[in-house]
């Protein structure tokens, strides 16, 4: 057993490298965000500024893209808010195997969200639909948080699971 999880061990890095991607996307946002933000304000306010009608809308769609991929980032860093008021008065293999089931049903929910999502995006409303304030933009956008965020709970999820079953099977050496 010890040899299979050393095997799957070899893909961390993998996974680091997914983990510092999402981060990177997720900063990038944040900077545009408040890019967009400052211009928007300031050009009400100041008359050579432009204050583009699309800000808005651009704003909340990025905001969008970063509350999934940084809820992404709480599960691969198990920051998630989860219940634990009562993990002191259970038997430690019994928390284990709830903590198990929790994160093989966040993984379930990362496989809907992105099956799911993917069939919403190939939708005739999203394909088709527009942004109001910006009509040559596809509303495909808008929806694509969904698959994106069900594909990096699930692979982030995979990886919790792996380590949840590594602190089952395989014990500690002393």
């Amino acid at each position: 057993m010890r040899v299979f999880f050393k095997a799957i061990s070899m893909i961390k890095p993998l996974y680091d490298i997914t983990d510092k991607v999402v981060m990177l996307i997720c900063k990038l946002l944040l900077i545009a965000d408040i890019v967009i933000t400052s211009m928007s304000v300031a050009g009400r306010y100041i008359s050579w500024i432009p204050d583009p009608a699309w800000s808005e809308q651009m704003v909340l769609t990025f905001m969008v893209y970063m509350a999934v991929l940084s809820a992404t980032l709480a599960i691969r860093r198990r920051a998630h808010i989860r219940m634990t008021a009562f993990d002191q008065y259970l038997p430690e293999g019994l928390v284990r195997f709830l903590d198990l089931l929790s994160d093989v049903a966040v993984f379930a929910l990362g496989i809907v969200m992105l099956v799911y999502g993917i069939k919403v995006c190939q939708s005739p409303l999203a394909r088709f639909g527009k942004y109001e304030s910006i009509p040559t933009l596809s509303r495909v956008w808008m929806y694509l948080p969904i698959p994106i965020a069900g594909g990096s709970m699930a692979i982030f999820e995979l990886e919790q699971i792996f380590m949840r079953l590594e602190e089952i099977f395989v014990p500690k050496e002393k």
